[in-house]
């Protein structure tokens, strides 16, 4: 089961960050085989984090909020909030395989949080910029609650509309890079 994961940090949590990116790195190694995507969100002119985003197949619900809850960052009362949702890898693919590299480009992470029926189940046609993209999912995966992408696109508007303009209750875009460890 695929599960998309976004920590949001505190307003006040850079230095908390910054003490602990090691062991957040070290905690997120453990998940290495699991991972199909990760890295954080960042300031409009992406100087600073601002959350970090993480797409993982684990076994069932339980895993998945163990995953997220047991993160070094929310022991520690670094992020504001937590969506943990089910996804669906419609790329079939994890963010190591986007033929677009890791560093080219400006990335985004478009979320659009459901209003109803279920819109955009479909990749977008032209879809070569998308990193990841997939429905969010309730526990049981069989409500539609939105959509989450991970794309590479020049501004925020043209990651906006990898998502059609109807069907959400509101859409959000982010800054983001690749994540992990450096090289």
């Amino acid at each position: 089961m695929e599960f998309f994961c976004y920590h949001r940090d505190r307003s006040d949590s850079l230095k908390l960050r910054q003490e602990l990116l090691e062991a957040h790195w070290s905690y997120m190694d453990g998940y290495g085989a699991e991972m199909i995507a990760r890295g954080p969100t960042l300031t409009g002119d992406g100087e600073e984090p601002t959350g970090s985003v993480h797409i993982v197949d684990l076994p069932d619900p339980a895993a998945a909020r163990a995953f997220a809850f047991d993160e070094p960052g929310y022991q520690a009362g670094m992020y504001r909030d937590v969506m943990l949702r089910r996804w669906r890898n419609m790329l079939g693919r994890t963010m190591w395989e986007f033929p677009g590299g890791r560093t080219e480009g400006d990335r985004y992470l478009v979320l659009g949080l459901g209003a109803g029926q279920a819109v955009d189940l479909a990749v977008p046609p032209g879809g070569d910029e998308l990193i990841a993209y997939g429905p969010l999912l309730s526990d049981d995966g069989e409500a539609w609650l939105g959509t989450a992408a991970l794309v590479r696109a020049p501004d925020p508007a043209t990651a906006r509309a990898v998502l059609g303009a109807d069907g959400y209750a509101d859409v959000e875009v982010h800054r983001w890079q690749f994540g992990g460890r450096p090289s």
